[in-house]
């Protein structure tokens, strides 16, 4: 990003190692007797750190209320028009989040993925004893179905990582879909994003499971690994019709 002398000081903000900021007022007391100081400062003792002091929120908001240095409007200007610019990656770029389930990884794309957490205590419900329907589970408040995903894509999750054991792995839970119909399934492991190219893909196998080829529209090539990558759209409509 370009970044101008004037422009220093905004970026940077209270409580970011480096040069001091410029500014007239500015006292970087958290840089003198604060957390980057000394640790002198007698209001450490209450607030813990500098970043839960009522002086430095004070700072932070002057420094977001001082008026744009000059030329700061234009020089954004020319950085985003430079990069409205630049072709468009070969092969039409895509991302997906890599997630493991049992010893099959699998692939969502990245925007179908509202959030990766630890996984909560699933709540059963009533006559949803079996099925890919487990329960349901608290997100930061909100309640939603946990589905089991591999008893929706007949995945064997019986087996575990290959790496023999020598690199801890937890597992996650997953939160897809549409603002008005939101999931969550676990998972063993999540690698995280990965991107790829059209050329990339690969022809899904006919020996690939019955459920899961229905919604599994190409494969990749990652790490050693054959991953399947998800049609966002095929899968939210097999959830549903596995709620229903």
């Amino acid at each position: 990003m370009p970044v101008t002398a004037g422009m220093q000081a905004t970026e940077q903000g209270p409580g970011i190692q480096g040069p001091g900021i410029q500014g007239p007022g500015i006292n970087e007391c958290w840089r003198q007797i604060g957390v980057s100081g000394d640790r002198s400062c007698p209001e450490l003792q209450e607030h813990l750190h500098c970043r839960n002091c009522p002086t430095y929120a004070e700072i932070a908001r002057s420094l977001l209320d001082r008026p744009l240095p000059a030329g700061y409007s234009e020089e954004w200007a020319r950085h985003f028009a430079r990069g409205a610019d630049r072709p468009e990656p070969e092969g039409g770029a895509r991302s997906v989040v890599l997630f493991r389930l049992g010893e099959e990884w699998l692939g969502l794309p990245t925007t179908t993925c509202h959030e990766i957490a630890e996984p909560r205590r699933i709540h059963s419900l009533p006559h949803r004893r079996t099925g890919a329907v487990l329960g349901i589970v608290n997100v930061r408040g909100e309640l939603l179905i946990c589905m089991s995903l591999p008893e929706l894509l007949g995945i064997d999750t019986g087996g575990g990582p290959s790496d023999g054991g020598k690199i801890a792995v937890f597992r996650r839970l997953i939160v897809i879909g549409a603002d008005e119909r939101r999931v969550a399934f676990e998972v063993d492991e999540v690698h995280g994003m990965h991107s790829y190219g059209v050329r990339d893909q690969l022809a899904v196998p006919a020996t690939i499971g019955k459920s899961a080829s229905t919604v599994i529209q190409a494969m990749l090539s990652w790490q050693g690994r054959t991953v399947g990558c998800l049609n966002e759209a095929l899968l939210l409509a097999m959830i549903d019709r596995s709620i229903a």
